[in-house]
């Protein structure tokens, strides 16, 4: 059989050989198609491959009626309309690592222009100036740097960094002290890197706990003279507080590759002779173009020959008759994973789910792979799907273990998450109760009945008369008003549990008379 792939996106020949050389593979490189036909020619078509120019919407896809898989060359899948292809079957692959060394290099080359200053002094020559008194640079030897997200790129950061003579200190969620040292670099709390750190590179993507990571009060904490660099994403920095910085002489220097808003021609960043920049060329070299075709151009041909692929996107298809089974736990799942994440503070080395009751017959590899994307989303984001969550874990070095039990501890069904750190351990058990939809019913040894949606306060404290009572004023005082409790306790007087719903998003300033509490050893806000 012949399979057919169409390419509507300018691919170099070197990166699409892997399918040029694929037995039973054509390939048609049409790229100047309209919408309008792309729409007739991708009925004849296999797979499609992209890069950012061709827009798959639901509408191309629904017209495909042989296609099988998309392949974006690049990392981002912006330009596909993931639901509609995963409702149609279409599995969809990207290439994420094609362009690490590539972003590596770029970090790295903004660091030594900013630390020598190179850009202004070229700039000053094209000006006629052979000023060599203002463009006095510092050496990165004995230098500390920080490494903000220690990922493909900022690994391969710090091992440049080091073959400079640089001390490297680094702060990643999943960055244990263990690994640290097998890379020979020191480990920290983000407050740790900026305040020990000489130069400090980003390299994490952009959530929600990391937009504005770098804001005034991180600024303050930092070294005098301190250099910042930014090839990652937009948003990271506060860009007004690195501005006042820089003007105040607090930072020394930026280099950016990437702006909240770009392009960025016209930003205020750009007046200022400290600061270098470029037009997000991270990924923007030869190589990098051809690697992420090459890496795509492999996973099509593997997916077309009936072998597994290494950088799926979206959901596989799943058989209609498991589906059907399975489909009512996977909010449950990816909640109960959520949920952990919220209470676990240190990083997590393994991850077991036990599956009980009727889910005990069931194939409940989905299930597990939601869970742990639960766990995670946190940390990665949009990043982050169904199908990429197990490889992230285990790339990271989280052990996961799935296991069945025919204990269900008086449920028709339950779904246990447990999750352990190097010095603690800690679970969380749901259900799906009939007419009630998902409950969590146990959080570590206390009982709780909770429905894990929305604003929740996850409270510990000692077993004390009048704490409920305390926690209740203190959030009235903030308006915060509360929709549901739930307590549990081991032992009278010992430690406890409260479980709060509220009708707001509940922030640190909020919290902060509960954590002055003799009583309340530590409180959670978290959005489920």
């Amino acid at each position: 059989m012949t399979y057919r792939v169409l390419i509507s996106d300018p691919l170099s020949e070197d990166g699409i050989f892997p399918l040029r050389e694929a037995k039973e593979v054509e390939v048609d490189m049409l790229t100047d198609l309209t919408v309008d036909e792309l729409k007739e020619k991708i009925v004849d078509y296999d797979a499609l491959l992209v890069r950012s120019q061709t827009k798959v919407t639901r509408e191309i896809i629904e017209k495909a009626k042989n296609l099988k898989i998309i392949g974006r060359a690049g990392v981002g899948v912006d330009n596909i309309d993931l639901e509609a292809a995963t409702e149609h079957g279409v599995i969809v692959v990207n290439a994420p690592d094609g362009n690490t060394n590539s972003a590596a290099e770029h970090a790295m080359a903004m660091l030594m222009s900013l630390a020598r200053k190179i850009p202004q002094a070229y700039h000053a020559l094209l000006q006629k100036k052979w000023d060599r008194k203002s463009h006095v640079g510092v050496e990165l030897k004995g230098k500390t740097l920080g490494v903000i997200g220690m990922g493909r790129i900022g690994r391969e950061v710090a091992m440049r960094a080091k073959g400079q003579r640089m001390k490297v200190i680094a702060y990643d969620p999943f960055f244990t002290e263990e690994k640290a040292e097998r890379l020979g670099v020191s480990h920290g709390t983000v407050e740790e890197v900026i305040r020990s750190a000489d130069f400090i590179t980003l390299h994490t993507p952009l959530l929600k706990e990391t937009k504005h990571l770098i804001d005034a009060e991180a600024f303050k904490k930092m070294k005098d003279g301190v250099q910042i660099i930014n090839c990652a994403r937009g948003g990271i920095i506060e860009e007004d507080a690195l501005y006042d910085a820089i003007v105040s002489g607090k930072v020394a220097g930026a280099a950016l590759d990437v702006f909240e808003e770009e392009p960025a021609t016209d930003h205020k960043l750009l007046e200022l002779a400290e600061v270098i920049a470029t037009p997000h060329l991270g990924a923007s070299t030869v190589e990098a173009q051809e690697n992420v075709a090459i890496d795509v151009s492999h996973d099509v041909v593997r997916f077309l020959t009936g072998e597994s692929v290494k950088n799926p996107v979206n959901l596989p298809s799943v058989p209609k008759e498991l589906m059907k089974k399975i489909e009512p736990y996977f909010n449950l799942a990816e909640k109960l994973g959520l949920f952990l994440t919220n209470v676990t503070k240190e990083v997590i080395e393994e991850i077991t789910i036990y599956y009980a009751g009727v889910l005990y017959e069931m194939e409940v590899a989905p299930l597990t792979r939601n869970t742990i994307k639960g766990l995670l989303e946190r940390h990665f984001g949009d990043h982050i799907n169904d199908v990429n969550a197990a490889f992230l874990a285990e790339q990271r070095g989280i052990v996961i273990h799935e296991q069945k039990t025919s204990s269900t501890q008086g449920f028709t069904n339950l779904i246990t998450v447990e999750v352990k750190t190097k010095t603690n351990k800690h679970t969380v058990a749901g259900t799906l109760l009939n007419g009630l939809g998902a409950r969590i019913v146990k959080v570590d040894n206390y009982s709780v009945d909770l429905a894990p949606e929305g604003h929740v306060l996850f409270i510990h404290h000692k077993d004390l008369p009048g704490a409920i009572g305390r926690v209740g004023s203190i959030l009235a005082e903030e308006g915060i008003n509360i929709a549901t409790m739930q307590v549990g306790r081991a032992d009278v007087g010992g430690d406890a549990i409260m479980l709060l719903t509220v009708d707001k998003t509940v922030t640190d300033a909020d919290v902060e008379g509960l954590t002055k509490l003799a009583d309340i050893y530590d409180v959670t806000a978290m959005e489920i």
